[in-house]
């Protein structure tokens, strides 16, 4: 059961990617919707991990 939900995750996220793919070529109006909302999604990632204080100390650090 969980690697169908893992699995299932993993599709939305593989087909959110291509849409803002396709979305910055020009894409249909839906294709430009689901792209929207998925780097929405990823802000709200970005923001709640910021929040808790965690830092993966390889991509933030200067050098």
């Amino acid at each position: 059961m969980t690697v169908l939900v893992l699995s299932g995750v993993l599709l939305l996220v593989v087909g959110g990617c291509v849409c803002v793919v396709w979305a910055a070529r020009g894409g249909p109006r839906w294709v430009r919707g689901v792209a929207r909302v998925t780097l929405a999604a990823g802000e709200l990632a970005r923001a709640s991990r910021r929040s808790s204080g965690r830092s993966s100390g390889g991509d933030d650090s200067d050098g």
